[in-house]
C-alpha cells in the first residue's frame, strides 16, 4: 500500500507539480540573473558583430526536437577552405569566462519557461547521439531534458559516456521532489568550485560514439 502511494505521488510530481516548480523557479532564477544576462548579452553583441545567442536543435522529451538556447561563446571564425576552426580556437576570452561560470546555460531559462526544458533532467545532447543509445539509455528521453542532472552532479564531463547515460537512467527512475532538490543544491556547490566541467585542463568532452 505504502508502495503505491508512493509510485503515485512521484508520479503526480512528474507530471504536474514538477512543471510548475520549473516555472516558478525559472522565473525567480530570470529576476535573480537578469543584471548578469543583460551585461553578458551586451558584450557578446559587442563581440560577435550582433550574434548573442547559439540555436541548436536538440532532441527533447520522446526525441521530440526544439532549440536550445545558450549564449554564443565562440566565434565564426574560418580557415582558408571555408571550414570553421576547432572549438579551442574559435572560444574568446571572455566566453571561455562565460562557460567556466556556466553563464552561456542562463538563455535555457526560457527553454524552461517555454516547456521544452526542466530544471533538473537530463542533459539535451546532439540528434546525432540518439542512434548509437542502446535500449537501456534511450530511457533518458522519457523525460524532458534539463539544465542540470544527476550526472551533471555526479562527476559531468569527468565521467566516461556510458557512466553519464547510466545516471541520467537512474534519474529518469527516481525522479521525486527531493532528488530534485539535492541534485539543484549541489549543482550551485559545482558552479562555485567550477568541478567536472572538463575532462582535462585543455581537452573538452570526446564525442559519444556508442562503446564509451
Amino acid at each position: 500500500m505504502l508502495k503505491s502511494f508512493v509510485g503515485v505521488s512521484h508520479e503526480i510530481y512528474r507530471i504536474f507539480t514538477k512543471r510548475i516548480i520549473d516555472i516558478i523557479l525559472s522565473l525567480i532564477a530570470l529576476i535573480i540573473f537578469s543584471p548578469i544576462i543583460l551585461v553578458t548579452a551586451l558584450i557578446l553583441f559587442y563581440q560577435n558583430k550582433g550574434k548573442v545567442f547559439f540555436f541548436q536543435e536538440r532532441p527533447g522529451m520522446n526525441a521530440l526536437p526544439f532549440h536550445i538556447i545558450k549564449f554564443k561563446s565562440m566565434t565564426d571564425e574560418k580557415d582558408a577552405q571555408g571550414n570553421l576552426l576547432p572549438d579551442k580556437e574559435r572560444i574568446t576570452p571572455f566566453g571561455g569566462l562565460v562557460r567556466k561560470l556556466s553563464i552561456d546555460e542562463l538563455p535555457q531559462l526560457f527553454n524552461v519557461l517555454k516547456g521544452d526544458m526542466s530544471l533538473v533532467g537530463p542533459r539535451p545532447l546532439l540528434y546525432k547521439y540518439v542512434p548509437l543509445y542502446n535500449s537501456r539509455q534511450l530511457r533518458r528521453l522519457e523525460v524532458k531534458p534539463g539544465i542540470t542532472g544527476w550526472a551533471q552532479v555526479n562527476g559531468r564531463n569527468s565521467i566516461p559516456w556510458v557512466e553519464k547515460f547510466e545516471k541520467d537512467v537512474i534519474y529518469v527512475e527516481n525522479i521525486s521532489l527531493w532528488m530534485d532538490i539535492k541534485i539543484m543544491w549541489l549543482t550551485v556547490m559545482k558552479v562555485l568550485k567550477r568541478d567536472g566541467i572538463n575532462q582535462s585542463a585543455d581537452r573538452p568532452m570526446e564525442p559519444f560514439t556508442g562503446n564509451n
